[in-house]
């Protein structure tokens, strides 16, 4: 077991960190923005990657139907139990608020997508990608409607999740797939040209955006926060992965997805909302941290 836990560690979490590790050092000296390279990625990059793999891969109906409800489940009850303890601990609606972002947003692009391909192998980049989608939907909209919620705002804000280009590319892909329709030569060759450079530039994001966090304090919020992030998560995967039928490639995918630490994305809404953007920002780079171990032992015993 140790020796597993060794071989995962120097395998599979040290290339990742370090990438991270070194756009966290390298970035200021360089002077490199965050924002240009996320953008990037945003629109570029995430977008091509995943028309790349779906518009390649054939997924029965009854088996997207059950993991795109089971990964659902677990992250709602990973926002209840967040929405249990805040409560709990008697903190007010901005915090609540604050609680349900950093339960629902994981880092499932950045580092679940590349920590899986490295432990999992690249056939489990397509069910790993499918969960990445499905968050990325029900992440922006329980996000965006708990910082609406917070703050007293309207729903447009929920609404623009439609126009996010993952979930576009998705359904192109999905149309190619549904009737059969070929994808012309020079689309699928710029589209794996794109997407290969989805991982290693959201890994140099994510080094950028922790380095522009500056130093935090840890409390009792931030530690909670964290531990419905990275424990309860694959803990919930694990127990519903039987009623919805989800096994192999597709069980293995879902728990370590649903125990990535907390997405930066969130320090974007937390600042955007003005909801407690201190405590959310610094739970993001406590749980990041956090997660160079939790998700050592959880990659060992995948």
């Amino acid at each position: 077991m140790f020796r597993q836990f060794l071989s995962v560690f120097a395998q599979v979490i040290i290339p990742v960190f370090g990438l991270v590790m070194i756009s966290y050092v390298a970035g200021p000296k360089l002077k490199l923005e965050a924002r240009t390279l996320s953008r990037t990625a945003y629109y570029l990059f995430i977008p091509a990657f995943v028309f790349d793999i779906f518009s390649k891969t054939r997924i029965e109906a009854a088996l997207v139907a059950r993991m795109a409800g089971y990964i659902t489940v677990v992250h709602l009850l990973c926002v209840g139990v967040a929405i249990l303890i805040a409560k709990l601990l008697k903190r007010p609606r901005d915090v609540v608020g604050g609680y349900i972002l950093i339960a629902i947003f994981g880092n499932v692009g950045n580092f679940g997508l590349s920590l899986i391909d490295f432990r999992l192998g690249k056939a489990a980049l397509v069910p790993a990608t499918f969960y990445f989608i499905v968050l990325s939907f029900l992440s922006f909209v329980i996000g965006i409607s708990a910082a609406s919620w917070a703050r007293g705002g309207g729903i447009r804000a929920v609404l623009s999740v439609f126009r996010t280009p993952a979930l576009i590319a998705f359904a192109l892909a999905a149309l190619t797939n549904v009737f059969a329709l070929p994808v012309p030569l020079f689309v699928t060759r710029m589209a794996g040209l794109l997407g290969q450079a989805m991982i290693p530039v959201m890994l140099v994001v994510l080094g950028l955006q922790m380095a522009a966090t500056g130093r935090i304090r840890i409390t009792a919020d931030m530690c909670a926060a964290s531990a419905v992030r990275l424990l309860i998560g694959p803990l919930m995967a694990f127990l519903l992965a039987f009623p919805f039928g989800i096994t192999g490639t597709e069980l293995a995918t879902g728990i370590l997805q649903s125990g990535m630490p907390a997405a930066i994305i969130t320090t974007i809404i937390a600042i955007e909302y003005d909801l407690v953007p201190e405590f959310v920002t610094h739970t993001v780079l406590f749980s990041t941290i956090v997660s160079f171990f939790s998700l050592t032992l959880l990659l060992s015993l995948i």
